[in-house]
């Protein structure tokens, strides 16, 4: 073996030299064909070689064919949980935000405002109670309306107080339009893009519950306490510490 690599090396090195002089080395252009090369994952498996279930054929928005517990085989329980989803991500999302951004313009001297885990404990125009009783029966309203335009679509798609606003042909799913001020059209991209971003606000809202149980501290102080020191306030040593 060493035999036939030396006596390679000594080929390769008689090639290059011509004459007593070095001989550049000429490489080969690659041909156009070859220059580019784009891999793309195939759509509707969530696990690299794993076959998505039948009934998830790819063609829902954020269907990656995960589905371990068979809990939308059933296509009437389906429709219910694609607007589950939608409508649970766009909350997470709103909540969110709702979570991060007072803290943040709080400690930057924007806001003057409370923590979100200190926000239930403020006064405000009414008594806890009374405002639990209020959002209970404005989010039952829209629940209902939701609900009867998902069995009989098209029967609700307009709003009933600001009526230039309805939801597009063949979309379910109360409320609608004055939701999409921006008039944003909804693509099958768009729609991908949104059910991407409420899995991970409501990734990031259980985050920001467990993180508090933790440390006892919100998002952005736990983001500038790791910042401070990254290689000692990490997860391990509050976990090792608690």
């Amino acid at each position: 073996m060493v035999a036939v690599t030396t006596q390679a090396s000594a080929a390769v090195l008689q090639s290059r030299f011509v004459g007593g002089r070095l001989q550049p080395r000429v490489r080969a252009s690659p041909s156009p064909s070859a220059r580019y090369l784009k891999i793309e994952a195939k759509k509707g498996e969530w696990l690299p070689g794993a076959a998505s279930p039948a009934y998830l054929n790819g063609s829902l928005p954020g269907d990656n064919g995960f589905d371990p517990l068979a809990l939308a085989e059933d296509p009437e329980n389906l429709r219910w949980f694609v607007q589950a989803e939608l409508v649970n991500g766009r909350w997470a999302m709103l909540g969110v935000a709702g979570m991060l951004l007072p803290e943040v313009f709080t400690k930057i001297g924007i806001l003057n405002v409370p923590e979100w885990y200190d926000a239930g404990k403020q006064q405000y125009f009414a008594s806890s109670s009374t405002l639990l009783v209020i959002e209970f029966i404005l989010f039952h309203y829209v629940e209902i309306r939701r609900w009867q335009d998902i069995k009989n679509p098209g029967s609700v798609n307009q709003d009933p107080i600001f009526k230039q606003y309805t939801l597009p042909p063949n979309e379910v799913g109360y409320p609608g339009g004055i939701f999409n001020p921006l008039n944003f059209a909804p693509t099958q991209q768009a729609k991908e893009k949104e059910i991407a971003n409420g899995r991970l606000a409501m990734l990031a809202f259980l985050g920001f519950v467990v993180q508090h149980n933790v440390t006892g501290k919100g998002p952005f102080d736990n983001l500038l306490q790791h910042i401070s020191d990254p290689w000692h306030n990490t997860i391990v040593q509050t976990f090792s510490s608690n």
